[in-house]
């Protein structure tokens, strides 16, 4: 089912300002030589849950990272609906997920570039999940 005008646009908000607060953590946490970027948001129809997709650079520091925010995923919500409380009455619980296309892409590109041929061996590959 295809996403609303409305759930785009809390969807929009919530990405740009989770941005921000997060970014904000990191530099508070004296964590530095990361990137963090707020890839997606995709929210729920009735708005109670948003998926917030992350992208982090170096990846090698990413499912650690990723454990270390969603540790304090209470604090960022409240973070968020701080910046967010005009323009949502209610605050959606935040569910955060990795966000590994880039680095598909970059196995792909790689793949593509070597002696080898993913076409015709296509175990080079990881298998990706739909979520």
């Amino acid at each position: 089912m295809e996403e609303t005008n409305r759930q785009k646009k809390i969807g929009g908000v919530l990405q740009k300002d989770l941005a921000d607060v997060i970014q904000q953590e990191l530099r508070n946490a004296g964590k530095t030589n990361i990137i963090i970027s707020v890839s997606k948001v995709k929210v729920t129809t009735d708005l109670s849950i948003a998926k917030a997709y992350l992208s982090i650079f170096p990846s090698s520091q990413g499912a650690a990272l990723l454990e270390e925010l969603r540790e304090i995923k209470h604090l960022l919500k409240h973070q968020v609906a701080l910046k967010t409380k005009n323009q949502l009455r209610k605050m959606p619980d935040l569910d955060l997920f990795l966000d590994d296309s880039l680095d598909y892409i970059e196995k792909i590109d790689e793949a593509v570039k070597g002696k080898e041929n993913p076409i015709e061996n296509p175990n080079l590959l990881d298998k990706r999940k739909k979520s």
